[in-house]
């Protein structure tokens, strides 16, 4: 069985920072894509961020030069540094990893939680 937690978020004021944690546990073979996505209300899932296996990532234009991502491959664990938050980042925020777990030959996508962050004075 595989698991995604997903720990961090809340609430900020404009201008702070927040750190965003995502932990797989299970029968893991190894984790190729390492992604964060983002849900505001009443509006579409977007990309946020994601990493490679050899730690190549990619931002959208929205968060770049504010927010990192980065892996810890021996915990599964992928991260998200948030800094400068501005209300507009105000969303739930979903890990993605592509996991390929023991007896499988495939990569498949899974999903965490969801965590709120709010960014409000």
């Amino acid at each position: 069985q595989l698991q995604l937690v997903q720990s961090g978020g809340g609430l900020v004021q404009p201008g702070g920072s927040l750190r965003l944690s995502c932990a797989a546990f299970g029968d893991i073979f190894s984790i190729n894509d390492m992604g964060w996505y983002r849900q505001a209300p009443g509006k579409q899932r977007e990309l946020v961020a994601t990493v490679t296996s050899d730690s190549s990532t990619v931002y959208a234009d929205s968060v770049k030069g504010r927010f990192t991502i980065s892996r810890d491959n021996a915990k599964n664990t992928v991260y998200l540094q948030m800094n400068s938050l501005k209300p507009e980042d105000t969303a739930v925020y979903y890990c993605n990893l592509w996991i390929r777990i023991f007896g499988s030959g495939r990569y498949s996508g899974y999903w965490g939680q969801g965590t709120q962050v709010t960014v409000s004075s």
